[in-house]
């Protein structure tokens, strides 16, 4: 008992000695102790250790970013992927917008676009500040599973940025969703896999290589070329920006 009080007050102790340095002391410190503890170990185990450690990082990246842009991510103005959608939307066109998130891009493609969105999300949570922070006469917002709600009207196009590859069934998904929504059009943002040369080591180490802990897959362009064509679906137009694939497919 008496070890583990010890080691928590240890951390703790650590903890306020830390925060009390300047930033640079403790890039320093961080960066040694991680020098001294990755060269005490194998090769395997040193590139293990340090890049698990740069995998527990980049959350905290991306919680500063949120912050630092005021609730919405850098990543929207940095990689400017809104402008993808936005321009393959027409004027007065319908568009469902599944998984929107918050509503950042919802909001863009009715105010760029000129376009009627409605946006759906399984989170309560992201629709409530989807309501609150991008609200717009052009666009309305849903709560549920976009192939069991009730969707009235015809759409021109789905938007499926960073959706599909959360999920398992993701041919029979796409298969399901063309079939009860009938879009003239699909437009998909999803990860690529061959973005560094770190993923394949990772997945070689066995650690976690993926971007997010709950990607099903994160794709080749190969493997993303086999999927639209298991999902009956042809790609007009494809491009790689930023480690993602960004593509408009169409129904065949």
């Amino acid at each position: 008992m008496m070890p583990g009080i010890l080691r928590r007050w240890g951390a703790a102790l650590a903890r306020r000695f830390f925060t009390k340095l300047p930033e640079v002391e403790i890039r320093s410190l961080l960066v040694q102790a991680a020098k001294d503890r990755s060269e005490s170990l194998t090769p395997k185990e040193g590139l293990k250790f340090l890049l698990e450690l740069d995998a527990s990082l980049y959350p905290l990246e991306g919680w500063l970013a949120v912050a630092y842009g005021r609730g919405t991510h850098t990543k929207h103005r940095h990689t400017r992927y809104h402008d993808f959608f936005v321009n393959r939307i027409g004027k007065g066109e319908r568009v469902l917008d599944v998984g929107c998130g918050i509503g950042a891009l919802a909001f863009d493609v009715a105010e760029k676009a000129g376009a009627e969105v409605v946006g759906v999300d399984l989170s309560s949570d992201n629709i409530r500040t989807a309501v609150q922070k991008y609200s717009h006469p052009a666009v309305s917002y849903l709560v549920g599973d976009v192939l069991q709600i009730p969707l009235k009207g015809k759409f021109d196009a789905v938007i499926l940025s960073n959706v599909v590859e959360h999920l398992e069934a993701r041919a029979k998904f796409l298969r399901g969703a063309i079939r009860e929504i009938r879009p003239e059009r699909v437009l998909l943002r999803v990860p690529v896999f061959e973005r560094d040369w770190r993923v394949p080591l990772k997945q070689e180490l066995g650690i976690d290589w993926r971007l997010d802990s709950t990607h099903c897959t994160e794709y080749t362009l190969e493997s993303f070329a086999a999927e639209m064509e298991e999902a009956d679906l042809k790609v007009t137009h494809q491009e790689v920006r930023w480690g993602e694939i960004w593509a408009e497919a169409v129904p065949i």
